[in-house]
């Protein structure tokens, strides 16, 4: 059964689509309804439905507009407008925003029944695809192009013309477009997707649910590769800005939607070209390892890791399990590591000086990961607490050299995780920083902010709603209303001048958000003011 938001600001056509359609009969079940835009995205982002049915010109944010917002905060929801308006632009802006049904009125119960049956086909075949388990031979052709460019180190080592003929290796394949070669960048994608006890089940079939999210939106090419489906896009500048995030919150809400699954999401920085793609892989491999067991997780290698990562492959397996510890791992699952690891030691009988090239190759590892997170002034705290000079690498018991790098690596856990609740201190102060100074904008987006704090939009609203319990939209009405009562207390500014100066363009919008906020309009709370004062 899928669920449904009706939005119109007509009552009486509201009321009438929920009581002649037998909603349940197609598959579907009306579970919100909404008067106008703004009430709309806020059942949208609280119920999360499957379908969200609404008029185009609807009061204080258009149909259109709504469209966009529901885009960036749920990608998976499908759009469809009911709409009296036969205007050729708004049917190209439905395109844009990948509306599934424009529906023009007047139109009977029996024709919108007919319409949402459509819909559901739709639903029902995006779900399909998504899970479909048959790879195509293209895929195995740009698989064995891929393969290499991800795991080889060595292709920034390439001249110019062995880039160039690369490119073109790109394109005769598929993995590339012809035209405007030169103005595209590229990032990784590493998506693991995780049962309910926090097991990896991603196999290779997982790729083309992947590839049905992302071909929607930019070029792409995906492989599988050991329980993990590793995606490479193409786009501009520009279009991943516009698109990155929503991409990821797509494949992430679908899993969870369709596959009743969880996935892991790690994103790379965005490369200038072909030979970057390998320091692309590494750092989405990086992001995925900041991941938390069973919970949905979007980790972008720039807001966990604010400074550039060394261009340095992982030399044992030991070493990137202790990164992944460090990361995100308790003290008792480091302590637990060393343990186990100590036993493999002996039970192998791993050399000294094998054990000491594994532990050299870790300091700097912990090194290479803590100053990324918290900069040189961590790696220094780190190295008053250890006398590296007397170090036991080559002297001293094993377990001795065990326990000492033990609680380096704790040390190394316990900074990374004062930093990044640092972080996402100065994070939530830039926002409100930011929103006190630009409020009076009418287009302050998540994005523009996220922008400016060098994060993304899905980071910078993780951030927010864990270290405010609001969201960015709840943060900015907050300030502009209060601004509005200030001026209202203490001016005698008309409301439609107030509104203006508190970044609304329709007085009518900014009165509704005044009385949601504060119980009254505005011209009562002025007068309430008044009449106490006297």
């Amino acid at each position: 059964m899928y669920t449904v938001i009706i939005a119109d600001d007509e009552e009486e056509i509201r009321r009438s689509l929920i009581r002649k359609i037998d909603w349940e009969s197609i598959g579907f079940k009306v579970v919100g309804e909404a008067g106008n835009g703004e009430d709309a995205l806020e059942l949208v982002e609280k119920l999360e439905p499957d379908l969200l049915l609404t008029d185009v010109k609807m009061p204080f944010i258009s149909g259109i507009e709504l469209a966009r917002q529901v885009r960036e905060i749920r990608p998976t929801i499908q759009i469809a407008f009911l709409s009296g308006y036969d205007d050729f632009s708004y049917a190209q802006q439905a395109i844009q925003y990948n509306i599934v049904s424009y529906m023009l009125k007047p139109i009977s119960s029996g024709d919108i029944t007919k319409e949402l049956k459509n819909i559901k086909l739709k639903i029902e075949r995006k779900f399909e695809e998504f899970a479909t388990k048959t790879p195509s031979s293209e895929k195995m052709e740009k698989s064995e192009f891929l393969m290499p460019l991800l795991l080889d180190s060595f292709q920034k080592e390439r001249s110019e013309e062995e880039k160039k003929r690369l490119v073109e290796k790109a394109v005769e394949c598929g993995v590339l477009e012809p035209g405007n070669l030169d103005v595209l960048k590229y990032v990784v994608l590493v998506t693991r997707i995780l049962n309910e006890d926090g097991e990896v089940c991603t196999d290779r079939t997982s790729v083309n649910a992947i590839d049905s999210i992302l071909k929607k939106y930019v070029k792409h090419s995906s492989v599988y590769m050991h329980g993990k489906v590793v995606s490479l896009l193409s786009a501009t500048k520009t279009g991943f800005n516009k698109y990155l995030h929503i991409i990821v919150e797509d494949i992430s809400q679908s899993v969870e939607r369709i596959m009743e699954l969880n996935c892991t999401i790690g994103v790379s920085r965005v490369g200038e070209d072909l030979s970057c793609i390998h320091e692309c892989y590494l750092e989405a491999m990086n992001a995925i390892s900041y991941s938390k067991k069973n919970r949905r997780n979007i980790h972008f290698i720039g807001d966990e890791e604010r400074m550039n990562t060394l261009d340095q492959e992982l030399v044992q397996q030991t070493i990137q399990d202790i990164e992944n510890l460090i990361r995100s791992g308790s003290q008792e699952e480091i302590q637990e590591y060393f343990v186990s690891f100590g036993k493999l030691i002996e039970q192998r009988k791993v050399t000294k000086v094998a054990i000491n090239f594994i532990f050299v190759q870790l300091i700097a590892s912990v090194f290479q990961v803590v100053y990324a997170v918290a900069g040189n002034d961590a790696v220094q705290r780190i190295q008053k607490n250890f006398a590296f000079y007397s170090m036991p690498v080559l002297s001293g018991s094993t377990k001795s050299t065990l326990k000492y790098y033990e609680e380096i690596c704790l040390m190394a856990r316990n900074i990374i995780s004062e930093q990044r609740k640092k972080s996402s201190e100065v994070l939530c102060e830039n926002t409100i920083r930011i929103i006190n100074e630009q409020y009076m904008d009418p287009n302050l987006s998540l994005s523009d902010v996220s922008s400016e704090n060098s994060v993304s939009p899905n980071y910078l609203s993780a951030v927010i709603k864990r270290e405010n319990g609001s969201t960015f939209k709840d943060l900015l009405t907050k300030k502009r209303i209060e601004k509005a009562q200030e001026l209202l207390f203490c001016t005698s500014m008309k409301i439609r001048e107030i509104a203006e100066k508190c970044g609304y363009n329709d007085q009518h919008y900014f009165s509704y958000c005044f009385k949601k906020y504060t119980g009254m309009s505005p011209n009562v709370c002025r007068r309430n003011y008044e009449e106490n004062k006297e």
